[in-house]
């Protein structure tokens, strides 16, 4: 009785350890399970890299069409500046409108500058020349905003959906874990094994190359990506808002109401234009940083996974 607790006892002593494969087994074990990650990669790779570019060319139009409506308010300024200067001094037979009342009424100013137009002598010509020029440059510069906040918007809208695709999948994910789980069983071969008076320097290089995917973040992958999505989808929104109303402020009819309330009406839509244009420029930077960061971490995951299949060929 007393040898059979004794026993007994030096079991439940014993501490129980999981099964350790042979050395070449455990090796093969992740020859199988750590081969074909890095081809797994090679969508994130490319879609990242592709958003990137798309990102950056997003940020450019944005730039320019603010770059456009702050010129172009610039022009109309100076259109304005420029009627109410010369209205007040009207040619023989017309009658006289003051600054007071240009100012104070828009519309009459607007009605005085035509009257002005029409019976300018040759002298003052170069007046209505210059309000003729700067007119068509602004309107040329309404147009150019509409084109660029276009263009964003399709570059937003074309991030938004790859940055939505560009995630790992749950297989990468599966098979990461696969090969660092093999990983550790090799390891602990590779102690017996050394135990046993063998050679561990293949098994060690394996180790050492693989073992970096439990240090590799995929999380991080996913929620930049999501990221970008939603900065992407905001640029999408606000360029398509700033198309709309870049286009509807550059049109001859809101142009050409020469009303109190339709001149402000276009200040407003050329104002509101501007500060779209800001936001989708901001959006596309902030996409961009985003996606740069992505390609940086995608790039750590196959840098390793490179070095692990380098290993186990």
């Amino acid at each position: 009785m007393k040898k059979i607790s004794f026993v007994l006892l030096a079991l439940l002593a014993c501490p129980s350890y999981a099964t350790v494969y042979d050395l070449d087994v455990a090796m093969n074990n992740v020859r199988t399970a750590c081969s074909g990650i890095n081809s797994k990669m090679d969508h994130l790779k490319l879609m990242a890299g592709i958003n990137t570019g798309i990102g950056a060319v997003g940020t450019v139009t944005g730039a320019v069409a603010l770059g456009t409506g702050i010129a172009k308010a610039q022009k109309d300024a100076e259109i304005l500046r420029l009627k109410k200067q010369f209205v007040v001094f009207l040619p023989e037979g017309g009658d006289e409108v003051s600054k007071q009342e240009a100012e104070e009424t828009l519309a009459k100013l607007e009605e005085a500058w035509a009257e002005y137009v029409k019976k300018v002598d040759a002298n003052k010509k170069k007046n209505v020349d210059e309000v003729d020029k700067l007119e068509k440059e602004s309107k040329t510069l309404g147009n150019v905003r509409t084109g660029m906040l276009a263009a964003n918007t399709a570059t937003s809208v074309a991030g938004a959906v790859i940055s939505s695709q560009n995630k790992t999948t749950g297989s990468i994910k599966e098979a990461i874990d696969k090969c660092i789980s093999a990983t550790d069983d090799l390891r602990e071969s590779m102690m017996q094994a050394r135990i046993d008076g063998h050679d561990t320097t293949d098994a060690k290089r394996i180790v050492d190359a693989c073992t970096e995917y439990k240090f590799a973040d995929l999380s991080k992958i996913n929620k930049l990506a999501t990221g970008s999505t939603v900065t992407s989808s905001i640029g999408a929104v606000a360029g398509g808002i700033g198309t709309i109303t870049s286009a509807v402020a550059n049109t001859d009819s809101t142009r050409n109401d020469n009303s109190a309330a339709g001149i402000s009406k276009e200040k407003n839509l050329n104002t509101a234009s501007n500060v779209l244009s800001g936001v989708t420029t901001a959006t596309s930077a902030v996409s961009t940083v985003l996606n740069g960061v992505q390609i940086a971490t995608i790039k750590k995951v196959v840098s390793i996974s490179e070095n692990c299949e380098k290993e186990i060929q």
